[in-house]
């Protein structure tokens, strides 16, 4: 019982052991060509773009009339709704 209980224990470390190991490993590979690749490859510059102004919708003349008359639809829609 106790030769078992040794096997099963250094079977744990021995695998536990590996994995740590493995991952160590796996941290510096990923580390080292993520520096390869920002050396090698830069980040590519932003190009500035052209803002466009915002149109207002057909029919409108500003985004205060737009606004205003939303309102006044969702106002009617919820007295038509409410009067039933």
């Amino acid at each position: 019982m106790e030769n078992l209980l040794s096997e099963g224990v250094s079977l744990m470390v021995f695998g536990m052991g590996f994995v740590f190991v493995f991952l160590t490993l796996l941290v510096f590979a990923t580390s080292l060509m993520s520096k390869l690749v920002v050396k090698y490859q830069p980040a590519p510059e932003p190009k500035p773009s052209a803002r466009k102004a915002a149109k207002p919708s057909a029919g409108t003349g500003s985004a205060a009339a737009t606004n205003d008359e939303l309102v006044a639809v969702i106002s009617a829609a919820v007295h038509k709704y409410r009067s039933r």
